[in-house]
């Protein structure tokens, strides 16, 4: 890059993680920077995930940029529409929405060893330059389909729920719901009233938490904008919530009973039936996957209309399902509540660094990044959302804003030198992966099968701590950290 100019940066994807990112870079003065988004507006899984009650199990107090609160959310745990008006607000706001080129499906990037910088292709043939590279597009982007035989001969209409179709209508359909992950538990209590009979097929059951929602009323409003001091405490209530919860995770086990307790209560005072309780009762220890909230999806299930079945689907037939004690279920519409290819991290984009290594050999066995966001012989390309960032507990946006600081620190190191890229050595990278590991190992994550961990068993999705520690580990970039590798060329950026 020139010494008289920043450098260009090109972000992909904008949700939670490139908008926070693109914000960061703003505030710090550098203004070559393009974003890149697949659809015709911001929002990442927020404008994607439109099922009925979609909505998020972290109080909005919390999930929202801590320099960009709103104080008029209409409940505690706000809903998709709300939290997608929120980013698209915030992008407005915040003078971002000339940067973004809509349309722009990122289908491969690739370093140029000479130019020391990343050329950008989109599926519109397209090719952007960019001294930097930082993909945003979240671990929860791409839906996965389960592996059933005849999945493609039913005859009726059958969607995931990260694609759901608002042309079909349920009412007085038979709808079979394949799934009981996050979803599922928000959307069955949401068409239940309305279909004929709902078949819930469940591989494993989910431990399921109250969930402490209000309506703010327009005295919150008032309040929350005019007495800061009483929104930030509210904020400061659900973090220290969090911390304290994630303490259960590795280094306070003694915590993970009471969060059984308060689940298995829970079940015990809204489902009577003994039989369906018992089938609703997880076989896992709580934490091992995903925990939810929700007041109103087992009451969903109690309905007369509901059915929970608990044997495994053998094939999906034209007009329904069958199971493996023989039994047809039929359908009119099948619901597929299976979640997202987690662990395939960038996919299906095409990256290549240095002397032409492909990301997926680098990640051959799992992927992998210090600090979640930078891989080794992958010069200036950040992450966010990267490997071992996910929660068990707490705001992904708390995370997200420790990444962007992070990130905006190393585009400074960058900006200083120009002609040089920075990539981090392969053994620092490599010791901070053992150690990430190690914790995991202690983590109730590696007694069950989840979207957490990889065919083989690693981990590769969450982060084996606090929030805090992990913003304690970010808080400052180490140059040492890194190789300061010459390139041999100046040239434009964007």
């Amino acid at each position: 890059m020139s010494a008289r100019t920043t450098p260009s940066i090109v972000i992909i994807g904008t949700g939670f993680g490139g908008l926070g990112m693109a914000m960061e870079l703003q505030k710090a003065g550098f203004d070559r920077v393009t974003l890149l988004e697949r659809a015709a507006d911001v929002g990442g899984v927020w404008r994607e995930n439109t099922y009925p009650g979609a909505g998020c199990d972290i109080p909005s107090p919390l999930y929202s940029y801590s320099y960009e609160p709103r104080t008029d959310w209409p409940k505690r745990f706000s809903e998709q529409p709300d939290i997608h008006a929120y980013l698209r607000g915030v992008a407005e706001k915040r003078g971002l929405i000339p940067k973004i080129r809509f349309g722009a499906e990122v289908t491969a990037a690739a370093f140029d060893d000479t130019t020391g910088t990343w050329s950008v292709h989109t599926a519109d043939g397209a090719t952007i330059t960019a001294d930097i590279l930082i993909p945003a597009v979240g671990q929860l982007s791409r839906p996965a389909l389960p592996n059933i035989p005849g999945i493609d001969d039913f005859q009726g209409e059958s969607f995931h729920s990260a694609e759901w179709n608002h042309e079909v209508d349920l009412t007085g359909k038979r709808v079979a719901v394949i799934g009981t992950g996050a979803s599922a538990i928000q959307f069955v209590p949401a068409i239940q009233p309305k279909v004929e009979r709902l078949t819930l097929f469940q591989r494993s059951a989910a431990w399921v938490l109250p969930k402490p929602d209000i309506e703010y009323r327009p005295w919150h409003h008032t309040v929350f904008a005019a007495v800061p001091p009483i929104r930030l405490a509210e904020r400061f209530a659900v973090w220290a919530l969090c911390e304290f919860l994630s303490l259960g995770i590795v280094d306070v086990p003694a915590i993970r009973p009471l969060v059984t307790g308060i689940a298995t209560r829970h079940l015990e005072n809204q489902v009577r039936d003994p039989r369906l309780r018992a089938a609703l009762l997880p076989d896992y220890p709580a934490g091992c996957k995903r925990g939810l909230f929700s007041n109103n999806y087992f009451p969903a299930l109690t309905q007369p209309n509901a059915h929970v079945e608990t044997s495994a689907i053998s094939e999906i037939l034209p007009d329904g399902l069958r199971t493996a004690d023989g039994a047809v279920h039929g359908a009119d519409v099948i619901i597929y509540g299976t979640g997202f290819k987690g662990t395939e991290f960038l996919w299906p984009m095409r990256i290549t660094g240095r002397s032409g290594r492909e990301l997926t050999d680098a990640w051959d066995g799992g992927a992998r990044a210090y600090q979640g966001m930078a891989v080794p012989g992958f010069p200036n390309m950040f992450l966010i959302y990267g490997p071992n960032t996910n929660l068990g507990v707490g705001s992904i946006v708390y995370m997200i804003e420790s990444q962007a600081r992070y990130i905006r620190q190393a585009v400074q190191q960058i900006a200083r030198r120009p002609g040089r890229v920075l990539d981090v050595r392969a053994e620092v990278a490599e010791a901070y992966d053992t150690r990430v590991q190690r914790r995991l190992e202690r983590t109730p994550w590696t007694r069950c099968t989840s979207w957490y961990r990889t065919a083989a068993g690693r981990i590769t999705n969450n982060w084996p701590g606090t929030v805090s520690s992990y913003r304690r580990g970010t808080r400052t970039f180490a140059l040492s950290d890194y190789q300061v590798v010459p390139a041999t060329a100046d040239r434009p950026g964007l």
